[in-house]
């Protein structure tokens, strides 16, 4: 997120309802504003989930619970 990139013009058929449903939640005032964020957030959450596989499996995350229920 963050590089500057070109901006480029596309034709596509998307769902209406999706488009407003998602304009809704984000709080976007444009589809493209909308659509730009909704694919930034795709783009976030695999960052998200390529930092947590990084992580895994070494002492970066520690399981303060484990001695519970004991």
């Amino acid at each position: 997120m963050g590089k500057a990139s070109k901006v480029v013009r596309k034709n596509m058929r998307l769902r209406q309802d999706l488009i407003d449903r998602a304009k809704r939640i984000l709080g976007t005032k444009t589809e493209t504003e909308t659509v730009e964020q909704a694919l930034e957030m795709v783009a976030f959450r695999e960052e998200v989930l390529e930092g947590i596989d990084a992580v895994s499996g070494t002492e970066s995350i520690q399981d303060v619970f484990q001695d519970e229920g004991k």
